[in-house]
């Protein structure tokens, strides 16, 4: 079973996904893709990588929203439907009983969506490769292990655009005495199996390129990352006792001192006086001719 997220923290953190992925990338991709072009998004979630990349692309387009979480598809459904309203679009539902699909209407195009609820960890199995023209995904490959990685670049035909993968870079603001400390046990929970394996963590994109390259694909990259201000108190009061929790599950004799580092931290948040950046990568791995 691979890990599953809840929606109000994809929620949460979806502005600083917006802000934080490559526009430069997105529009490479769009230039090589057809003029009506079918999109495979694994490990959609709640659909927030739609809501951005959809509008970049500027044309009519399907995709296929891939996730093992039949809760977090059916959200996607709702907020996109509430995420066109707020434009002025239309939305129409069209399909027969039993096929969950949308149309979204709007001045560039029809956008065509449907859902595909299944287990990522058996991929590429499963998966609509052949009806596809390129694949996405967002905050996935750290999460996966290199051989999962390695059967899924193996299988590709198409572009393959994955944004959000963690690189190992992270700040937080001001400096605290415990930061090596709760960063070593948060990159070690980084690096557990989250049901493809042993994931990559912060290795995800330079193993990436490295599969990508090996296949002949064409690799380009650009820095994705998040922003978090100390204005943002929300994402702020999930990092902090998110990065907590992990660094304590792997050092459990340090669970004490651990625990000081939250409370400081949540402290500075509360006051305004917090912020972190996390690095990331985009990588878009064109296919050879």
């Amino acid at each position: 079973m691979t890990e599953r997220f809840s929606a109000d923290w994809l929620t949460l953190r979806e502005p600083f996904d917006a802000a934080a992925r490559s526009v430069g990338l997105a529009e490479r991709l769009g230039a090589v893709l057809p003029e009506r072009p079918r999109l495979l998004d694994l490990g959609a979630g709640s659909g927030s990588l739609f809501r951005w990349l959809a509008p970049i692309l500027g044309r009519a387009q399907v995709w296929t929203l891939a996730d093992a979480d039949e809760e977090l598809l059916l959200r996607a459904f709702d907020d996109i439907a509430q995420w066109a309203a707020v434009r002025g679009w239309t939305v129409t539902l069209p399909g027969r009983v039993g096929h969950r699909a949308m149309l979204v209407h709007t001045p560039f195009g029809a956008l065509r969506v449907e859902a595909l609820c299944i287990d990522l960890a058996g991929a590429p199995g499963g998966l609509p490769l052949a009806e596809t023209d390129g694949v996405v995904c967002s905050a996935l490959l750290d999460l996966v292990s290199a051989a999962w990685l390695e059967r899924l670049v193996a299988a590709l035909r198409v572009p393959l655009l994955a944004c959000l993968a963690v690189d190992g870079r992270e700040t937080f603001l001001p400096a605290h005495p415990l930061d090596a400390r709760v960063r070593s046990g948060f990159r070690r929970d980084q690096v557990r199996d989250k049901g493809f394996g042993p994931a990559l963590g912060p290795r995800a994109p330079a193993v990436l390129h490295a599969t990508l390259e090996a296949r002949g694909f064409a690799v380009a990259s650009a820095p994705s990352d998040w922003r978090i201000p100390s204005s943002a108190l929300g994402m702020l009061g999930a990092l902090v006792p998110g990065h907590a929790e992990a660094a304590a599950r792997a050092h459990p004799g340090s669970r004490g001192a651990i625990d000081a580092w939250r409370k400081a931290r949540m402290r500075q948040a509360i006051a305004g006086r917090l912020a972190i950046r996390v690095g990331h990568r985009d990588s878009l791995g064109l296919p050879p001719r």
